[in-house]
C-alpha cells in the first residue's frame, strides 16, 4: 500500500473528554467536532463521544452539522458555530441543528424563517470575530431570551496564555453580559477549562485538548502517522537530493523515499528540518518536502524500513508544529484525505 497509515485511538479521544469532563464539576462537557473533528473523522470520534456520554456537539457550519447529524441520528444536540446563514434555513430546520446566532440579521432570520426551533445566541467579549456585540445584545436580548435559547456562549481569545490579562477582561465582560439570565451559559474551550472553575459556566466545549494538543499537557495520545518507504536508494558522498538539490550527501548515504508531502498535510516548512521514526530510532528528512514524498537519510539503520513514523510517542503534533514553525491544530486540520484512517480501541 503506498499511501500513509493514519492510526486514530478513539479510546484515547475518549479519556481525554472524560478526563476534561472531570475539571469541570458539574458542567455539562461538550465536544468540538468541527473539521471533521480535527482532521481525524468526524463521524467516528462523535459516535465514540456520545457511547460515552456526550450529549452535544459543536462544529464550525450547517454542512458539517447535516454530515454529523447521519453519523449520529436524532438524540443529540448539534450545534453550529457560524449561525443561520443565508441558505441554511432548510438544512437547520429539517435536521434539528441549533445555530448560535451571530447578529440581528440572523437572529430576524431565525425567527421569521423556523419560529419555535432550537438556537443558540453567540456573544463577542473583545475577540472581535463572531458575536453579538455589547449594544446589539443589549436591543435583542429581552426578545431573543424570550424565544428560550438552549445556551448563550461567547469565546476566549488568550486562554491558552493562562497569565494574559484578555482573560480576565473576558470574563468580567461575559458576567456583565449575561448575569441573571435563566439560560445556559458556555465560555470555555480547552484552554478556559484549564483556567479553572470560574471560568467554567454551565457548558464547556474542548476542542484540540480531546486529540491531544496542547494546551492540554496532560492529553493521551490520539494520532500516529505511518509513511510507507517507496523506493530505496544509495548515493555516493557528493550526490543531491531533491528539488533545487538543496541537500548533498557528505558520505555514502542510504536513502528511503516515503509516500507523503504537502498534498498530504506535511508543511513544506518541515524541509530539511524534521525527523521521522523506525521504533526507537530517529532518522533525519533530508531535501525538500515536495507534493508526494520525502526523502529520508536511513543510512545508520540496521535493517531496510518498510515504514516511517513522523506522528506518535515520539513526536506529538505540537512538537512537529514546531518544527514546521505553525501549530498543532494546523498539523492536525491539514492532514489529507489520501491517507489510509484505522481507528482502534481496545
Amino acid at each position: 500500500m503506498s499511501t500513509g497509515n493514519l492510526i486514530v485511538d478513539l479510546d484515547a479521544v475518549v479519556a481525554n473528554w472524560r478526563a476534561l469532563d472531570g475539571m469541570t464539576g458539574g458542567a455539562e462537557t461538550a465536544a468540538v467536532v468541527k473539521a471533521d473533528a480535527y482532521g481525524l473523522g468526524a463521524g467516528r470520534v462523535a459516535r465514540a463521544l456520545a457511547r460515552a456520554g456526550c450529549k452535544r456537539f459543536f462544529v464550525a457550519m450547517a454542512e458539517e452539522g447535516a454530515v454529523l447529524r447521519q453519523a449520529l441520528g436524532p438524540d443529540v444536540e448539534i450545534c453550529i458555530f457560524s449561525g443561520h446563514m443565508r441558505g441554511d434555513t432548510d438544512m437547520i430546520g429539517d435536521l434539528s441543528l441549533t445555530p448560535m446566532l451571530n447578529s440581528l440579521d440572523q437572529l430576524t432570520r431565525q425567527f421569521e424563517a423556523l419560529p419555535g426551533a432550537p438556537f443558540g445566541i453567540q456573544l463577542d467579549t473583545g475577540m472581535n470575530r463572531l458575536g453579538m456585540e455589547w449594544n446589539e445584545w443589549a436591543a435583542v436580548a429581552q426578545v431573543a431570551l424570550e424565544q428560550g435559547p438552549s445556551l448563550v456562549m461567547s469565546h476566549l481569545a488568550c486562554a491558552d496564555e493562562p497569565d494574559h490579562p484578555m482573560n480576565a477582561y473576558q470574563l468580567d465582560v461575559f458576567h456583565q453580559m449575561t448575569d441573571g439570565i435563566n439560560v445556559p451559559r458556555s465560555l470555555s474551550a480547552t484552554g478556559g477549562i484549564l483556567l479553572g472553575s470560574k471560568y467554567h459556566f454551565d457548558i464547556t466545549r474542548p476542542g484540540i485538548g480531546l486529540y491531544g494538543g496542547l494546551p492540554f499537557e496532560g492529553a493521551h495520545l490520539v494520532a500516529s502517522l505511518d509513511l510507507p518507504v517507496v523506493q530505496m536508494r544509495e548515493l555516493d558522498a557528493g550526490e543531491v537530493v531533491g528539488y533545487g538539490n538543496s541537500w548533498q550527501a557528505e558520505r555514502p548515504t542510504r536513502l528511503a523515499t516515503v509516500a507523503a508531502g504537502y498534498a498530504d498535510g506535511l508543511l513544506r516548512s518541515l524541509s530539511g528540518k524534521a525527523t521521522l521514526w523506525h521504533g526507537d530510532q530517529p532518522v533525519p528528512l533530508v531535501g525538500r518536502v515536495s507534493m508526494d514524498l520525502l526523502t529520508i537519510d536511513v543510512t545508520d539503520l540496521r535493517e531496510v524500513p518498510e515504514s516511517l513514523q513522523i506522528l506518535g510517542p515520539h513526536q506529538t503534533v505540537d512538537q512537529l508544529a514546531d518544527i514546521a514553525g505553525t501549530i498543532g491544530y494546523e498539523i492536525l486540520t491539514s492532514l489529507g484525505a489520501r491517507y489510509q484512517r484505522r481507528y482502534i480501541t481496545r
